[in-house]
């Protein structure tokens, strides 16, 4: 799809929106998933200010105005999980040591380095929503994990359109992050990822078979 495509797709998504979930009616979340929708909305939580500076560089309007309007439904996501912990009685946090290694890596060069990072996160991010959609007990928790992953079921198609014709090599290794960053967060979410009925290796072996790039 173009770039006008792009951004027409994300101010149809924008403008259709749904109304936030009840959070008065409260949430009752495991300690272990506490924990784990901590980190990951840390992880939501970045102003993605980088990431538009590049997309501004390419001279092409449409496709920096779809980037700021992705940036706009991840910071949502980071705002969406904020309201499901308020609504447990759990504290957002302010730093993790995986989220500082990611922003990190996301911020070394160009935007194509940037989008390569970035989605090692929103393939892992696929099936992690996932399974707090399907395997959550808790009806507002099932609830966010269904709205973010309908976001990032977009986001990934997204950022693929625009590393298309990468050498080989470069997708190789970008395979290989993904199959690292998947045994790390299957590793120190698994508490949470056995609570949804998912199994580290399931978790592993689900994530890789949905890392492709073109």
């Amino acid at each position: 799809m173009t770039s006008v495509t792009w951004r027409t797709r994300f101010e149809q998504a924008a403008l259709h929106r749904p109304s936030d979930p009840d959070w008065t009616r409260g949430a009752r979340l495991p300690r272990a998933v506490v924990r784990s929708v901590q980190r990951f909305q840390l992880g939501e939580s970045s102003d993605g200010a980088g990431l538009v500076r590049k997309a501004e560089r390419t001279g092409d309007a449409d496709y920096a105005v779809a980037v700021k309007l992705f940036v706009a439904e991840e910071r949502d996501h980071a705002r969406l999980l904020a309201e499901l912990l308020h609504a447990a009685g759990a504290p957002t946090i302010d730093a993790h040591w995986t989220d500082t290694v990611f922003v990190r890596m996301r911020r070394l060069v160009g935007l194509r380095v940037e989008l390569l990072v970035l989605m090692v996160a929103e393939v892992v991010a696929l099936r992690y929503y996932r399974a707090m959609r399907d395997g959550s007990t808790d009806p507002l928790a099932a609830e966010v994990g269904r709205r973010i992953l309908a976001d990032e079921q977009r986001h990934v198609p997204f950022h693929v359109a625009q590393l298309r014709g990468l050498p080989a090599p470069v997708r190789w290794a970008w395979r290989g992050a993904v199959a690292a960053a998947t045994v790390v967060v299957a590793l120190d979410h698994g508490p949470a990822l056995r609570a949804w009925g998912v199994a580290r290796r399931a978790f592993i072996r689900d994530t890789l078979a949905e890392a492709h790039l073109p």
